[in-house]
Order: structure tokens, then sequence, then C-alpha cells
């Protein structure tokens, strides 16, 4: 005997297996990029020296691997019971927020060094910086504990969704577009003041990676803010996880490119210009 099937339920089983569908592609999409870089990888884990930024190098590289493992189990394995689902969704938000703060740490560091580490300017961005981190982990945790989460009516779709989104979740990516607002704005400022005095490769190459970052994660804190307004079922948290992937992979990539043209320019003047090494910058001026 054929069972019908609501309309809501079809939806809700489509959004699943949709989902899945993007993560199996992400993942794809992280091994293959491990894979191409991971002769350089190797090469810098090796020669670099140990120092707090390569400890931060490691934990935005890896923490990806969790982070889509616990998705892919959430979304694969049958039978999940509403707690379970709220268990995983909780470490999935917690690996996103750790995963962004260990992204934008690199260019916290980057644009004071921008600054010629001035500590006015520092103590600025990092009481900012933890005042929005404060606030976004205060609004996720608070929405999605108490949020109602379902699993399909149709047998052989597995994963799960909150049934009850909340609006407040677009709030996070709000408070990371004013950040990266603030810090690209910081940048554009810099580099108009500096740029006939401090005309060398490096300070090019490190402008362009700040404002090629900033204008990603903007690009996708935006998309993020209307998908979390306007989708429902599973397509709203859609593109959550990938943001900060894919600044992951631009952070990583980026650090690794910076300390190639340390090693090749070293000794030359132009590091003199900008006290960024292995991004461990010297002792802070006013």
């Amino acid at each position: 005997m054929e069972t019908d099937y609501s309309a809501d339920d079809i939806a809700a089983a489509t959004s699943l297996q949709f989902f899945q569908y993007i993560y199996i592609s992400i993942t794809t999409f992280w091994t293959y990029n491990y894979a191409c870089s991971l002769h350089e990888e190797w090469r810098f884990l090796l020669v670099s020296h140990w120092t707090k930024a390569k400890g931060l190098y490691i934990a935005t590289r890896y923490v990806p691997f969790l982070l889509l493992a616990t998705n892919l189990y959430l979304s694969f394995i049958p039978n999940e019971t509403p707690g379970k689902c709220r268990v995983l969704d909780n470490i999935c938000s917690g690996l996103d927020i750790l995963l962004g703060v260990c992204s934008e740490c690199f260019f916290i560091l980057r644009t004071c060094a921008l600054w010629n580490n001035n500590r006015i300017l520092l103590a600025a961005i990092l009481v900012t910086a933890f005042t929005f981190l404060g606030a976004s982990i205060g609004i996720t945790f608070a929405t999605t504990a108490p949020a109602t989460y379902a699993i399909s009516a149709i047998p052989g779709i597995t994963g799960c969704y909150q049934s009850s989104s909340s609006l407040q979740l677009f709030i996070p990516f709000l408070l990371l577009c004013a950040f990266e607002l603030g810090l690209m704005t910081l940048t554009l400022i810099r580099a108009i003041q500096s740029w006939r005095q401090n005309p060398s490769r490096l300070y090019i190459v490190l402008l362009n990676h700040n404002i090629f970052y900033y204008t990603c994660g903007l690009l996708f804190s935006v998309a993020n803010i209307f998908t979390s307004l306007l989708l429902h079922y599973s397509y709203h948290a859609i593109l959550h996880d990938f943001q900060f992937i894919i600044l992951a992979i631009l952070a990583t990539r980026m650090h690794r490119h910076l300390w190639q043209m340390k090693r090749q320019s070293h000794g030359s003047d132009a590091l003199m210009q900008i006290p960024m090494s292995d991004m461990s910058p010297p002792e802070c001026t006013t």
C-alpha cells in the first residue's frame, strides 16, 4: 500500500538530500585541496620555526576535518534522536566558531602589522573581537538549545534538521560582516597612507591578501544572512560551514605564501618594512 506524504514531508526530505550532496561536495573539495598542497604543507610544517602562529596554522588547517566528519556523521547515520541531533549540531556550531576565530586571528595580526603594531589599535580590535565573539556564542547556543529537531518522515532519508528555525541565527554573520568590514577599512586606510612610502612586493602581496580575504568573508556573510532569513528546513544552514572552510583555506594558503616569500626575500630590505616574519610581531609601539 502506497503512503501519501505531505508537501512538507517531501520538502524536508529534499532539503536533507541536498544537504548530503553539498557536504559530499565540500568534503571532496577539501580533500582535493589538501592533497594538492600536501608537499607545501609538510615543507612548511617541517622547516618553519615553532611559533604561536604555527600553532594557529595547525588548528586552522585541521579543525575542518573534525567539522566535516561530524557533519557527515550527522547526515548519513540513520535513526537519529532529537537529543543526538542537538548534541551533534552544537558540536558543529562550536567547531564553526573555533575555525572562524582561528582564521580571523591571522588577519588581525596582519592588520596590526600594517599599522606597525600600534597598541591602541590592537586593544580596540581585540575588545571588538571579544565582544562580537561573546555575543555570537551566546546567540548561537541560546538559539539552538531550545530548538526542535526533526527527521524525515520518508523512510531511507537520513539526517535531521531544525523544524523551528529562529531568525536570530543571522546575527552572528551580521557581526562577522561588521568586523571584517572594519578590518578592511583599516587595511584600505593604511594602504592609502603608505602606498608611496612602502612599494615593496611583500607589502603589496600583504594588502592583496587582506582585501581578497575580507571580500570573500563579506560575500559569504551576506549570503548566510539571506539564507538564514529566507530559507527553511536544512537549506537555511547550507552555507554555514562552507563559509568557514573556505576562509580557513584562504587563511592557511596565504600564510604559507607569505612564509615562502619571507624565505625567498631573507636578508633583503623588503622585510624590514613590515614586521611580519612568522606572523609573530615584535614589541608593540604606540
